[in-house]
């Protein structure tokens, strides 16, 4: 691999971790573009992404349990139902064609901008929503276990931790204020990248090189971010978010087409 492919790679994950630690998500709404635009084959592109994921959000999680910002029972029960749901996203990505995977990851960032700004709205309704979770703990566990399954299935198919659905979900369903959804989705991001990474290697799409470059660049760079989230106002993070997923769903948008026409060819 050549000097500037290195730089490129070991940039782009410090870039993507940057983003994992303030917004809660494994970086892949960036890494899955950036290695498309490289020109690797989509559902590459999404198996390793799902191997840098793993190293960043360990390395974010770890950082985070540190400075007790860890809730592993929440982690848990939303966690583990992603293991089984990312086996079967991990399946799925090998059936659709380049450019409708595409199509579908860029839907799926424009449905994630309206869910944020849905709980934007319902914000004067937030101190009822607590008050139901507690008391009804039955349906708080229904309600994570619904959201960990949605993000393991999206993490298997699409190559993202599963943070795009989550910290909206987590706002939504729960009642959580964007930071502590940030935090436990990072930790959630650990369990769903384990199995989607291992799903996608066993079918052999993974580039363990790009990778391992990517994920320990990610490393770093959770790091730097995580230490500063708890201080940046929730109204900054929220808007921040919404902002990199318009940006991407663009650009994710433009590539289906170009994939679209090149298959045509």
């Amino acid at each position: 691999m050549k000097s500037t492919s290195l730089l490129i790679f070991a940039s782009a994950g410090l870039f993507a971790g940057i983003l994992a630690g303030f917004l809660g998500i494994g970086g892949g709404t960036v890494l899955v573009p950036l290695l498309v635009a490289l020109g690797y084959q989509p559902v590459q592109a999404v198996a390793t992404s799902t191997l840098s994921i793993l190293i960043t959000a360990t390395s974010g999680s770890i950082q985070n349990w540190r400075m007790g910002y860890i809730n592993f029972r929440n982690v848990a029960t939303i966690g583990f139902p992603a293991l089984i749901t990312a086996q079967i996203g991990a399946y799925l990505a090998e059936l659709f064609t380049d450019y409708w995977l595409l199509v579908a990851f860029g839907i799926l960032l424009l449905v994630n901008i309206y869910l944020v700004q849905l709980r934007k709205r319902l914000k004067a309704r937030e101190e009822e929503s607590s008050k139901q979770t507690q008391e009804s703990g039955v349906k708080a566990n229904v309600a994570r276990i619904a959201t960990g399954s949605a993000a393991g299935l999206l993490a298997g198919l699409f190559g993202v931790g599963g943070g795009v659905i989550m910290v909206p979900l987590q706002m939504l369903l729960l009642g959580e204020k964007i930071k502590v959804a940030i935090q436990t989705s990072l930790g959630v991001i650990v369990i769903t990248s384990i199995s989607a990474c291992l799903g996608h290697a066993l079918r052999g799409n993974v580039l363990w090189v790009e990778g391992l470059l990517l994920g320990f660049g990610g490393l770093f760079g959770v790091q730097i971010s995580t230490r500063f989230l708890p201080k940046l106002p929730d109204k900054f993070v929220s808007f921040a978010f919404r902002m990199l997923l318009a940006i991407l769903s663009v650009y994710v948008f433009w590539q289906a087409w170009q994939n679209y026409q090149g298959a045509g060819r």
